[in-house]
């Protein structure tokens, strides 16, 4: 009985837990004028067009001197991804460059954080959909903790925030990336508990 109670009690956590981190994607919203910052980058996945659209006017409207695309398709060419961001060819060619080796969200911070130091950066808007930017700020804080990072969500058809529910993709999706955001909530307070002095290399691992 008591075990019983105890699976009960775990599921009504994590299920509150599930419809306070759906409530906080569906009430996130990206600010209108962000400030300026050193650069933007752009992560790829579901709903890649909307999320480059918005990176790019960004840096059309002048909110950072550069950006990164990262994740890129390796079978993507350079021209693909202009045609798709809508970029404009003369800040495109100057101001854009393009990661290919990303698979996944780790990925992501690894490449970004690298890119962000090799041109000493210290703050970055970060461009991705919005079921996917709690998971994305998780790791990109990992990686670099001296960078000012911002948040710009994108809403995308990938998923309606505010009935997530209605369907089952939109369920199946939320509940994935809710227990990925989990997993590594769980993976960074396992990492805290060891000795400080830890080479910079194994936090990024």
């Amino acid at each position: 009985m008591r075990s019983l109670v105890a699976i009960l009690v775990a599921a009504l956590i994590w299920a509150v837990g599930l419809m306070s981190f759906a409530a906080r994607i569906e009430n996130s919203t990206p600010i209108a004028e962000p400030p300026r910052a050193d650069g933007i980058v752009a992560l790829t996945g579901a709903g890649s067009n909307e999320r480059l659209a918005a990176a790019v006017s960004l840096l059309e409207d002048g909110k950072a001197a550069r950006m990164l695309v990262s994740g890129v398709n390796p079978e993507a060419s350079r021209e693909d991804i202009r045609t798709v961001s809508k970029a404009v060819r003369r800040l495109y060619d100057c101001c854009v460059d393009l990661d290919f080796t990303a698979a996944d969200t780790v990925g992501n911070a690894r490449e970004t954080a690298d890119w962000a130091h090799r041109l000493h950066y210290k703050s970055l808007i970060v461009v991705t959909a919005d079921y996917h930017m709690p998971r994305a700020m998780l790791e990109l804080r990992a990686t670099m903790p001296d960078i000012d990072l911002r948040p710009y969500p994108v809403a995308t058809r990938i998923v309606n925030a505010k009935r997530w529910w209605r369907t089952s993709g939109g369920a199946r999706l939320m509940i994935v990336e809710y227990s990925k955001y989990l997993a590594i909530l769980g993976r960074e307070a396992v990492r805290k508990l060891g000795p400080n002095d830890a080479p910079a290399q194994d936090k990024k691992a």
